[in-house]
C-alpha cells in the first residue's frame, strides 16, 4: 500500500503539502496542488482515515456517491439505503457530485480512504479508469445507470426503452403529433441514452410526428429554461416529455407562466414518480421507477450477512407508466 511520504517524494514536494492539499486546508499554489493530485492519482493512494482507530474491528459503514443531492431522485435512494442500513445497525456516508466527473473520481478517493463494508455508485458521469480503480480495490460495489458489473461489483439499470415507448404511444393515441423532449447534461452518455430513447420511439411514427429536443441543467430552473429555449424557436409541441419529474416541475411552471394550461394546451409527462410529482398542478403523469427497491438492493448487495450477496450480477428494474392529470387529448385547431 502507497504510503503518504511516496506520493509526496512523486510530487518532489513534502509530506506535509501533501496533506495539505489531500485535506484541503492551507494555502498550496495551483501548480503545487495539480502535481500532487497527479502523484495521488498515478500511484492510486488512498489515505485511510480510520485505520488508526478501527484496525481489527469490522466496518459498519456503508458508502454512496450520487450525482445531485438536490433531485428528489437521488434522495429517495439514500433514504431507502440508510433506512434499511439503520435497522441492522450500520451507517450510511453519502457524497454528491453535482455531474462533474472531477468530483467523482475524487469521492471516489473519498471513499476509498474511508474503512467501508461497500460503496453505491449512483452516478450518469463515469470513467473507466475508475470502474477499473473500483475493482482493482476488492472493495464490494453497487453501480447505478453507470459502470458494469464486474468480479466485485453489482450493476443496477433501469429500462429506458419501453416505459418510453409506452409514454410515446400514449400520447400518439390521444391525438398527439407534436411532441418534445426536455433534458440535461446531455453531454453524459447515460443521459444521451434517455434522449435517445425517446427518439428510438418515435421511428414509429416518423412520417407523422414532429419533434424538438432541448436541454439544460438537472433542476426545476432548468426545467425552465429548456422549455423558454424550445418555444423560442418557434415550435409548438401539445406534448413535452421530461427526463425526469424534477425537471418537470420546472416545464409546468414555465407553460403555466405563458398562460398556457396543462393538459389543455400542452401535456407534460416526467419520470421517476418522486414524491412531489402527486402534489404538482395538476398531477403529473409519470413513470414509476421504484427507488425504496433500488436502495434495498443496494443495502442487500453491501451487506452480505444479511442476505445473499450479489455479486458481479446484472440487475434490471422495470418501470411502469402512472397516468394522471398532466396529459389529455392534444388540442385540435
Amino acid at each position: 500500500m502507497m504510503t503518504l511520504e511516496e506520493v509526496a517524494k512523486r510530487a518532489g514536494v513534502s509530506s506535509a503539502t501533501v496533506s495539505r492539499v489531500l485535506n484541503n486546508a492551507g494555502k498550496v499554489r495551483p501548480t503545487t496542488r495539480k502535481r500532487v493530485l497527479e502523484a495521488v492519482r498515478e500511484l492510486r493512494y488512498h489515505p485511510n482515515v480510520h485505520a488508526k482507530a478501527l484496525a481489527g474491528a469490522k466496518s459498519r459503514t456503508l458508502g454512496m456517491i450520487v450525482s445531485n443531492l438536490k433531485n428528489p431522485y437521488f434522495v429517495d435512494i439514500f433514504g431507502s439505503l440508510e433506512a434499511a442500513a439503520d435497522r441492522h445497525g450500520y451507517e450510511v456516508v453519502v457524497e454528491s457530485t453535482g455531474y462533474n466527473t472531477q468530483r467523482l473520481a475524487a469521492s471516489v478517493r473519498s471513499m476509498l480512504g474511508r474503512r467501508l463494508l461497500g460503496l453505491s455508485v449512483i452516478v450518469s458521469e463515469m470513467d473507466d479508469s475508475l470502474i477499473e480503480e473500483l475493482t482493482e480495490s476488492r472493495l464490494p460495489v453497487v453501480f447505478h445507470d453507470v459502470g458494469r458489473a464486474t468480479p466485485n461489483a453489482a450493476h443496477i439499470t433501469v429500462d429506458w426503452e419501453k416505459p418510453m415507448q409506452k409514454t410515446v404511444e400514449y400520447l400518439y393515441s390521444l391525438g398527439h403529433r407534436r411532441m418534445a423532449f426536455v433534458g440535461h447534461h446531455t453531454g453524459l452518455a447515460s443521459l444521451q441514452a434517455r434522449r435517445q430513447a425517446f427518439l428510438n420511439a418515435l421511428e414509429h411514427y416518423s412520417h407523422s410526428v414532429e419533434f424538438g429536443t432541448e436541454a439544460d441543467v438537472d433542476s426545476p430552473e432548468g426545467g425552465r429554461l429548456a422549455t423558454r429555449r424550445l418555444l423560442a424557436t418557434g415550435f409548438e409541441p401539445t406534448a413535452i416529455l421530461c427526463v425526469n419529474d424534477f425537471m418537470a416541475l420546472g416545464v409546468l411552471r414555465e407553460l403555466q407562466s405563458r398562460g398556457l394550461s396543462v393538459p389543455r394546451d400542452v401535456s407534460v409527462t416526467g419520470f421517476d414518480n418522486i414524491n412531489l410529482s402527486e402534489f404538482t398542478n395538476p398531477p403529473l403523469t409519470t413513470v414509476n421507477v421504484p427507488r425504496e427497491r433500488i436502495g434495498r438492493l443496494v443495502f442487500e448487495a453491501l451487506a452480505p450477512q444479511e442476505g445473499q450477496r450479489v455479486s458481479s450480477h446484472e440487475i434490471v428494474v422495470h418501470p411502469e407508466v402512472v397516468i394522471r392529470d398532466s396529459t389529455a387529448p392534444a388540442k385540435t385547431p
